[in-house]
């Protein structure tokens, strides 16, 4: 029986899905584990990477406006919820992901929460809302980061001061910053990189000064 069980996770394992639950780490929510569900490619960001994360993002957590563009398992607007977030939009394209957001949503009564069923780029060539904090952890063969990040900048998704999150593949670059950002935090573990940008507002904000 341990054999058959052992041979279906590491079969879950190749097909790059993970089963089972995302813990929130602190908060009014702290210690609640969520359910996962089988989604091909669905990778959420480890427990110890979100904790540094967060002990980044601690001084200006509280009253966010949050959104988070590929949200997958939405443990990272959970967290900022948890942890007195004003408001979450949680953007994904997988279905399956979609509705186990919206079951969790429902299991903290998260009323703050929203999630949307489309894709980042979608979000982002609509109407443009200011966030204090963005999230962008795409699945790491879909090379969106640049792209996003050009849309995010382009249209001014954040407010001035807002800070992204950028988690990608340890080995890939940052896209080049205009004027107007500055890395704040990075890090990498094992063969993930993440990142914290601060955005200080538009060009012509940051000239005038």
């Amino acid at each position: 029986m341990k054999r058959k069980s052992e041979l279906k996770n590491l079969r879950r394992k190749s097909a790059g899905v993970l089963p089972g639950s995302v813990r929130i780490i602190a908060g009014q929510w702290r210690g609640r584990k969520l359910p996962v569900p089988v989604v091909e490619g669905l990778r959420p960001t480890p427990n110890r990477i979100r904790e540094t994360l967060f002990n980044w993002l601690q001084p200006w957590i509280e009253g966010a406006d949050c959104l988070d563009l590929s949200a997958g398992t939405g443990s990272l607007c959970f967290e900022s919820l948890s942890r007195g977030a004003r408001a979450a939009v949680l953007v994904e394209s997988s279905h399956t992901a979609v509705n186990q957001i919206r079951e969790n949503l429902k299991l903290l009564n998260a009323s703050n929460g929203i999630v949307l069923e489309e894709s980042a780029l979608q979000y982002l060539q609509g109407q443009v809302q200011e966030f204090d904090i963005i999230f962008l952890d795409p699945p790491f063969k879909s090379d969106l980061v640049a792209t996003c990040f050009a849309l995010i900048h382009e249209r001014v998704w954040l407010k001035p001061g807002g800070l992204l999150y950028i988690e990608a593949p340890a080995k890939s670059e940052l896209p080049d910053l205009p004027t107007g950002w500055s890395l704040f935090r990075s890090k990498s573990s094992g063969e993930v990189g993440y990142h914290l940008l601060r955005f200080d507002g538009p060009e012509e904000i940051v000239n005038n000064g």
